[in-house]
């Protein structure tokens, strides 16, 4: 038995950051380019391009990659990928130009990227296609809606992963990082934990069941952008620490995080989950309710439901699909619509919204919603803010 394969034809990691001489040698040569400004979401895919997480990509897509991308959920050459990786600019950039790709963010050039097209795209028919909505109320509708007019297309040579190394250091980890780890720990099928949000009981349920089938999983948080509101990635990491040490046996997870900005596309980002975690090496994606989406565009089981419309062979990381979990008060512990035999009224089902909102305000939070130790945590970092967020609450809650 060994890990799963990277994705794609040739099966094997395609990092593009280049190390030693060949980096210094880059740089020096992108400090006279012309300087193209990219988004934080285009900044944290560059640096998955560097690291290998898209694997096979080369850069980002072309004008026939997108359409494909958009409509069939693969590249021109038959790759499956769900969601469009681009880049845009306002500037007048042409086919045959090499430019620097600099990130405000971080104050510093990314990458340099020989332009082999410069095309414009339909963003509705993209929103559409991507997150089933047009409404740019949706915050992935407005990521896009805001892009620049152009988008760029070619291959990419990465020069920085920007401050997430020093930033979390031990958190931070690339795939043949995770795929190192996993082989020193003997194993070969890795469940992933998809989260954004810090891991209530209902999570560390979702975590068991896969620890009860699986040799480990992987708690990979999302360390990129959210929407506001939601909690920042270091206090997190802070509440994923203390449930692991209080309430895991020793060495069976691993947690990880990745630099990518929530795109929140629901069912087309669960496809994406799995495929840059087969990269990491998770043989599975936990997909529990609503994951990954927002407010009420999606239904919640619908990322769960797209697994079983792509091709069986359009990857080898599988879904893990659990049931609604809660607390039940007559079952005395937690459990899914599919082991609850008991009414609402016996059962604690309360989102991550309706937590974060509760907090907020100081209001008490359920008992046996989230380990004391967690909400410790969430109480003080909520006490410690000078302003007041304001937190919408929907029939149910967006997902990890």
């Amino acid at each position: 038995m060994a890990l799963v394969n990277p994705h794609g034809k040739e099966k094997k990691l395609k990092p593009l950051l280049l190390i030693g001489k060949e980096l210094e040698e880059e740089k020096k040569k992108a400090a006279g380019l012309k300087k193209i400004n990219i988004s934080s979401r285009e900044t944290g895919d560059l640096i998955m391009l560097g690291i290998g997480g898209f694997s096979p990509l080369d850069g980002f897509m072309a004008y026939e990659d997108w359409k494909d991308v958009c409509a069939e959920y693969k590249m021109s050459d038959g790759t499956f990928w769900p969601i469009p990786i681009t880049v845009s600019t306002d500037d007048s950039v042409k086919a045959g130009e090499e430019v620097a790709l600099y990130s405000e963010e971080f104050g510093t050039i990314m990458a340099t990227m020989k332009v082999t097209e410069a095309y414009k795209i339909d963003k509705e028919y993209e929103c559409k296609q991507v997150f089933r909505t047009t409404d740019t109320e949706h915050p992935g509708v407005s990521m896009v809606m805001k892009q620049a007019g152009t988008n760029l297309a070619g291959p990419v040579k990465v020069l920085s992963e920007g401050t997430f190394p020093k930033e979390y250091p031990g958190i931070y980890l690339t795939p043949a990082q995770s795929r190192h780890l996993f082989t020193e720990k003997g194993w070969n099928s890795v469940a992933a934990f998809q989260t954004r949000n810090p891991m209530h009981r209902s999570h560390e349920y979702l975590c068991k069941i896969a620890i009860e089938t699986c040799d480990g999983v992987f708690v990979h948080m999302l360390l990129g952008k959210l929407k506001p509101g939601d909690i920042p990635s270091d206090v997190r990491q802070k509440a994923i620490d203390v449930l692991n040490e209080n309430y895991f046996v020793k060495d069976t997870i691993v947690v990880g995080g990745y630099p990518l900005d929530m795109r929140y596309a629901g069912p087309r980002e669960a496809l994406l989950h799995a495929l840059f975690r087969q990269n990491y090496g998770c043989s599975h994606l936990i997909v529990g309710r609503d994951h990954a989406g927002v407010g009420e565009y999606y239904g919640p089981f619908d990322a769960q439901k797209i697994f079983d419309e792509i091709p069986k062979d359009a990857l080898e990381t599988k879904p893990l699909k659990i049931d609604w979990t809660f607390y039940c008060t007559r079952c005395d512990g937690m459990a899914s619509m599919r082991t609850c035999p008991h009414g609402k009224e016996d059962r604690l089902i309360l989102s991550g919204t309706k937590l974060r909102k509760m907090l907020s305000e100081g209001s008490d939070v359920p008992d046996h919603f989230s380990r004391p130790e967690v909400l410790k945590i969430l109480r003080a970092y909520y006490e410690g803010l000078t302003e007041k967020v304001e937190i919408k609450t929907h029939k149910y809650s967006e997902g990890a």
